[in-house]
């Protein structure tokens, strides 16, 4: 895992507390700095699930709630919703240059057919018609 994101939830709870917002970010912050994170790459969130606040669309319950920002490869960047920092996330690069590596999940034999490999793709690729022997 690469990239986070902390959804402090149950803000409703706390009437949207910002105090007790700060202190969470600080000890989540703490927290996942000893685990390897730079908290300046994770966005904080405050939400509540149970009501759809601040998911989605921004919340009028939190005006205090400036929004997040994190530091990019690409730059910084920023937004006040759950979606927002979701939307964030950089898609990780695929080694398509490497050799075709295909972990098997499972084989069905299907009749009519025959033998079915399934598996994900870890490196490499793969074009309908190429033929691929395990």
């Amino acid at each position: 895992v690469k990239q986070l994101i902390v959804a402090i939830n149950k803000m409703d709870t706390t009437k949207w507390s910002e105090d007790r917002f700060k202190e969470i970010v600080k000890e989540t912050s703490n927290f996942i700095k000893k685990v390897g994170y730079n908290p300046k790459t994770v966005a904080f969130v405050p939400i509540s699930g149970f009501n759809g606040d601040n998911m989605i669309d921004s919340s009028s319950n939190c005006p205090w709630y400036k929004g997040w920002e994190k530091e990019t490869k690409a730059g910084k960047s920023s937004g006040k919703t759950l979606l927002d920092a979701i939307d964030s996330i950089e898609p990780p690069t695929r080694p398509t240059e490497k050799p075709l590596r295909l972990p098997l999940q499972d084989v069905y034999k299907i009749g009519g057919i025959g033998t079915v490999p399934v598996g994900r793709v870890e490196t490499g690729t793969i074009k309908p018609g190429m033929v691929v022997t395990f």
